[in-house]
């Protein structure tokens, strides 16, 4: 958290708003985060004076309130500091929220051109795909919302992979289990390792256990990785990865992987972000 120096008054005038508005934005949706002095008096930080500037523009862009400050509060709360600034990462939420295509392409375009793939998946792609996980399961995000979002970062991210198994590194083959459509994470995945001279093979979703292994049979990869959001695909194929474990390195990633079921596959587990994991199977 940045030194919180401002008196409400100097906030509501560097924004153009007035002090009554930031207070039932503070009092509704947690906006602000003042700190407090000794004497009670609230004081605010640069992270606010930013929350306060993206609610601004998500609300010029038509969003609701109540949505406009969900988004603005992950924007400070997931981008770490020297990494993209919350605004870029906003545009790209607003878009999506909105359907809007051309305005979702020219965010993510802004974002590439900026910064490394690896910043903009942990400050924009990853927290907007767990802000709409979450909304998902509180019946807040409609099945519309989620495939319009999904399908046009997958295809912007697979258009960032082409040429990812070029070179000369240590193979990788991706491939999430059958049942498991959701891909991104392992996408993301799989970009992390071309940055770090690793050659990515990448089978997608729902990919049976029985091409999986006979694509390793082929390839001899350095390792597998099976990813999954859910943990159930990953329970009804732990017998076939246990039989391909048995004679190579197989890891299991993503949320729906937990280290009761790596030891029943015989496989290894990767915690952490897509990033982090990574770098674990780099080290």
């Amino acid at each position: 958290m940045a030194d919180a120096t401002l008196r409400i008054g100097e906030l509501a005038r560097r924004c153009g708003v007035s002090t009554e508005l930031l207070r039932a934005w503070e009092r509704r949706y947690a906006l602000l985060t003042p700190a407090r002095t000794s004497g009670g008096y609230r004081l605010y930080d640069a992270d606010d004076e930013t929350r306060v500037r993206a609610m601004q523009a998500h609300l010029a862009q038509g969003l609701a309130a109540a949505q406009a400050a969900r988004l603005a509060r992950q924007a400070t709360a997931t981008a770490p500091e020297n990494n993209a600034p919350a605004d870029l990462p906003a545009a790209l939420w607003s878009a999506l929220e909105r359907f809007d295509d051309a305005g979702a392409q020219a965010a993510f375009d802004r974002l590439i051109a900026t910064f490394g793939i690896q910043t903009v998946a942990t400050t924009a792609i990853l927290p907007y795909l767990r802000t709409l996980g979450e909304r998902w399961n509180d019946a807040d995000a409609s099945i519309a919302q989620e495939h319009f979002a999904t399908g046009l970062l997958r295809a912007r991210l697979l258009g960032l992979a082409r040429g990812w198994d070029r070179g000369t590194g240590p193979r990788a083959l991706l491939a999430c289990p059958p049942g498991e459509h959701h891909d991104l994470g392992l996408i993301i995945l799989g970009l992390a390792l071309r940055d770090r001279g690793w050659r990515v093979t990448f089978l997608g979703p729902d990919t049976p256990i029985e091409t999986l292994a006979a694509a390793a049979d082929q390839l001899a990869p350095d390792v597998v990785v099976l990813s999954s959001l859910a943990r159930e695909p990953l329970l009804a194929a732990a017998t076939e990865i246990a039989q391909m474990a048995a004679s190579r390195t197989v890891l299991l990633a993503g949320p729906g992987a937990d280290a009761e079921l790596a030891e029943r596959s015989r496989a290894r587990l990767l915690a952490g972000n897509p990033i982090e994991a990574a770098d674990e199977v780099s080290a």
